[in-house]
């Protein structure tokens, strides 16, 4: 069924001038796999029937395209800790009803041997529509990401986030890099998953300015007329407001093999937002301008290709800063949105993308590296009740 109530843009308008500010959701991705292969399993359909005997997977299990992939939402939550204690309740359940079923379940960016050809679309009328309408696009998007929800009261303020958001989005990606592998080959890329989703899926990437709500509604109202769009899903842009949760959603990042890390990227990303908006407040940005398309293209061109091991461009400042220090100056600069929040960051000394590197350099073939991988997910997903978020 389309979904088009949520596009309704003056109901949308209303949800978001109710909505409250820096209520958290995390939603993660992960691959369904053969416990002895490794291969991918279309099993979502089986997976999704045998979670609604538990009324809590029932309503935070949810297919994404293909039969190979399951996703799992903590829901709408107060605070980064209570997302993070609900995430690890579903995560435990998630796992526990793959395993009883004989299925395993990875967190990466990319599988690196599946052939996209073999992948089935899930069977629902809006991936079928999908299936339909995108062709050998919706096929080829085999990939898994990370989705954090930050609510944000105010139309106009939700855009205005949007557009400052923007310039930040390289750096989380880069951060979040975890996808050097395609084809049995590595890419060259810290990001080939980027390159799949965000370089061939339409209304894709990193948004233009919109500059207030009037703008972005008129260009949602004009799609809708022409029929572009038919459900709001079908904006799947980077950053973008979500028109049936009234939250700021950031959909850059790749999807990461250890849970805590997962974590860890959920409160960065959670604290970009908040701290975006708490600028907004405060006037930091008057008389300045976001950056622009082509100097947010640079450097997430510099995230896809290098990730961590690269630079990326101040273009206020006219230079070039190592990946690590511009993590570093995101951390100074959002640290009154995490202390306001109660949000811990603990980030890793290298990401997945440098880490599955590091393996192949230690003689691991690219099979070994994925069971590498899938061992992390399931040791570090399956039972986290007892994390908390790093103070």
């Amino acid at each position: 069924m389309a979904d088009s109530g949520l596009l309704d843009l003056n109901a949308v308008r209303e949800l978001f001038d109710g909505s409250r500010d820096f209520t958290i959701g995390i939603e993660e991705e992960f691959a369904i796999v053969d416990p002895a292969t490794l291969d991918l399993a279309d099993r979502f359909p089986e997976l999704l029937e045998a979670a609604a005997a538990d009324p809590v997977l029932a309503e935070s299990a949810a297919g994404e395209l293909i039969a190979s992939e399951i996703e799992i939402r903590s829901g709408r939550s107060g605070s980064m800790a209570e997302a993070v204690e609900r995430q690890a309740d579903r995560r435990d359940r998630l796992f526990r009803l793959a395993r009883d079923r004989g299925a395993s379940l990875v967190a990466m960016g990319t599988h690196p041997w599946a052939d996209y050809l073999d992948q089935e679309i899930i069977d629902t009328p809006h991936y079928q529509r999908l299936k339909e309408d995108l062709g050998y696009v919706a096929q080829r998007n085999n990939t898994w990401s990370l989705h954090v929800h930050v609510g944000i009261r105010g139309a106009d303020r939700a855009i205005e986030v949007c557009d400052w958001l923007r310039e930040h989005l390289p750096v989380l990606l880069a951060l979040s890099a975890n996808s050097p592998y395609l084809d049995r080959r590595d890419t060259g890329l810290a990001s080939v998953r980027t390159e799949i989703f965000t370089r061939t899926f339409p209304r894709c990437g990193v948004p233009e300015r919109f500059g207030g709500w009037t703008e972005y509604a008129e260009f949602i109202e004009t799609l809708k007329r022409v029929g572009s769009v038919v459900e709001a899903t079908q904006l799947w842009w980077s950053v973008r407001p979500h028109h049936a949760f009234g939250t700021v959603e950031v959909r850059i990042c790749d999807a990461q093999s250890n849970g805590p890390e997962s974590t860890a990227l959920a409160g960065l990303i959670a604290a970009v937002v908040a701290q975006t908006a708490l600028d907004i407040d405060s006037g930091v940005h008057a008389g300045n301008e976001p950056l622009r398309d082509r100097e947010i293209e640079e450097n997430l061109w510099r995230a896809i290709r290098y990730g961590m091991d690269g630079k990326l461009i101040d273009f206020r400042a006219e230079q070039e800063v190592e990946a690590r220090e511009a993590v570093d100056r995101l951390l100074e600069w959002v640290e009154p949105a995490r202390s306001e929040l109660g949000i811990g960051i603990d980030l890793p000394p290298e990401n997945g993308a440098q880490r599955c590197r590091r393996m192949a350099a230690e003689g691991m073939t690219v099979e070994e590296i994925y069971g590498a991988v899938a061992v992390e997910t399931e040791r570090t997903y399956a039972d986290l009740r007892s994390h908390r978020v790093p103070k």
